[in-house]
């Protein structure tokens, strides 16, 4: 899943997005308010940590803008302001969740995924596809009860196919969801997962969906790829 940190502190946005990336996150960072109106431009992402306190601004004037203007993807406020007033302030000013620094990666990383399983109306940590399940958590996926083994990029692939829940991912949508501003990219990169996915799980778990894009099959697997 791809998050936006907006965090002006180099020390602590490296440490957040490296233990993301133990989770599989795609983190991007941006250090200014201006930086994270012109990423969310360009970018659909699952969910933003922001900082209040930034070089031009108070990121909670940001999240307030954003909600007004119907931007509905979950938003953690992290921030050193402790103070029950401020929690309250953040919450009521449109963050879904709020944690105070200095604070735990392996906290954050439960805080986000549990925000993700809310906005999808899930209440299960695990996702399940017929006799597919994938544990985001574990970094697991099992098939038929049998467990399957994905390299990194293949388990954000997979994840993010699932989470869709039957939708169409453009092309472009997947490359969003594995990789970040600053990743170079192959041309082919999309096709070779999708390509070691299938040759994983089964030629017809994926379903290409010509000129838009990709879906995983009915559970039934009457799908054509």
């Amino acid at each position: 899943m791809r998050v936006l940190l907006v965090e002006d502190d180099e020390s602590v946005a490296a440490g957040i997005e490296a233990g993301l990336a133990l989770s599989d996150f795609v983190v991007d960072i941006v250090t200014s308010l201006d930086g994270a109106r012109g990423a969310l431009a360009v970018i659909d992402y699952d969910a933003v940590v922001l900082d209040r306190r930034l070089p031009d601004g108070d990121g909670l004037t940001l999240l307030q803008q954003w909600r007004r203007a119907g931007v509905a993807m979950p938003v953690l406020i992290l921030t050193a302001r402790d103070a029950v007033a401020s929690r309250v302030e953040g919450l009521q000013g449109g963050a879904d969740d709020y944690l105070v620094k200095p604070f735990d990666l392996d906290e954050l990383t439960a805080r986000l995924q549990a925000l993700l399983r809310r906005a999808v109306g899930q209440a299960d940590a695990s996702l399940r596809h017929g006799a597919l399940t994938l544990d985001p958590a574990a970094r697991s996926v099992t098939l038929n009860g049998q467990p399957v083994t994905l390299v990194r990029r293949e388990l954000m692939l997979l994840e993010a196919l699932m989470r869709a829940r039957g939708r169409i991912l453009s092309a472009d949508q997947l490359k969003d969801s594995l990789y970040g501003i600053d990743d170079e990219v192959e041309s082919n990169a999309l096709n070779v997962h999708i390509y070691q996915l299938r040759r994983k799980l089964g030629r017809e778990m994926i379903e290409t969906v010509r000129g838009v894009g990709y879906r995983l099959a009915t559970p039934s697997g009457n799908g054509t790829s």
